[in-house]
């Protein structure tokens, strides 16, 4: 099984929206998919369910801030908040829903993080509690490939969420604020792997497996990023579209890998696709709670729309057949 985090901490550069398509998508090339909504906001299950349908999947099951707080007690009671059953959105995709209620875990999580550090095991549980549920989703659905989609900013609730990935996928914007992001990005996520390969899990007692999953040993290994093109206007952001865009390779080979830039001329072997803007096709899939690349007539898709909706299927299509064998080359690699 693949895990694969969406995940930058800078806002409003489309990672709801990718982890969707990319969701969709996956599951029409007949590859099983676990979408987990790890965002207080819960954008991602507002996208796959309706109003009535998430009012009926808070109430009637566990969900997943209702996993953290009982690990801090013990394995028995950690065992049954594991018990998160995942909402089938349509053939071969299913979904963890998120809700607001996991913003209110900072505190707990920011304070079991130290403790965590020390080896102390209901730290460690409540930790990683996110990771086991998603595990044993995954495994009841038989998914071969879990999406992660993370709020942004570098939070407690999030580096909880990332612990469990095997991979980290960064979605960007050709701009001067996606720049400066990675400067924050890059250290943070290679400390909080870097603790807890070398302070916690040397640490872990063997009796916090009895739940039937280990403890996560994932590196969230940097996969690459998409990048995604600005609105096509004329003012002085969509003209420095191409010089942002240059300056991307460099930044995230330095800031998220430690590595030296590709050399000028050369292909960016970390950049996996750049995207058009589908802002017209977005509102529309919005409206019609569906991905941009299903859009019909009857959802106002018109004319000359629908060669957009083709093009985009497209790019979908070649975007997530790149995610996949780019994260097998990399859990290969590692």
């Amino acid at each position: 099984m693949i895990s694969i985090a969406l995940f930058n901490s800078r806002g409003d550069v489309g990672t709801t929206t990718l982890v969707h398509h990319l969701a969709h998508m996956l599951s029409r090339r007949r590859v099983g998919v676990l979408a987990v909504d790890l965002d207080p906001q819960a954008d991602l299950t507002a996208l796959c369910m309706d109003e009535e349908q998430i009012e009926v999947a808070w109430g009637s099951a566990p969900g997943l801030a209702d996993t953290v707080r009982p690990a801090l007690r013990g394995p028995a009671d950690a065992a049954d908040a594991a018990r998160v059953r995942p909402v089938s959105v349509r053939p071969g995709l299913w979904l963890l829903p998120g809700s607001p209620d996991l913003g209110g875990l900072e505190g707990l999580l920011a304070d079991a993080w130290p403790a965590s550090l020390g080896g102390d095991p209901a730290a460690v549980r409540a930790t990683t509690a996110f990771q086991r549920t998603i595990a044993r989703a995954a495994n009841s659905v038989g998914a071969d490939v879990v999406l992660l989609d993370v709020g942004r900013h570098l939070t407690a609730v999030n580096r909880a969420a990332l612990l469990g990935a095997r991979t980290v996928l960064t979605p960007l914007t050709p701009d001067l604020f996606s720049l400066r992001g990675l400067d924050s990005l890059g250290p943070t996520l290679a400390g909080w792997r870097r603790d807890w390969q070398q302070r916690v899990l040397p640490h872990i007692p063997p009796d916090l497996d009895v739940l039937g999953i280990p403890v996560p040993r994932e590196v969230m290994t940097p996969l690459g990023y998409v990048v995604r093109r600005p609105e096509p206007r004329l003012d002085s952001r969509a003209g420095a579209y191409g010089r942002w865009l240059d300056r991307l390779p460099g930044a995230y080979a330095d800031r998220l890998l430690g590595q030296q830039p590709p050399a000028a001329g050369d292909d960016d072997p970390y950049r996996i696709a750049v995207l058009r803007n589908y802002r017209t096709l977005l509102q529309l899939a919005h409206d019609a709670r569906k991905p941009m690349f299903d859009l019909k007539t009857a959802d106002g898709a018109l004319g000359s729309t629908q060669k957009y909706v083709q093009t985009c299927y497209r790019e979908f299509k070649e975007l997530a057949d790149s995610v996949v064998r780019r994260a097998e080359q990399v859990i290969a690699a590692h």
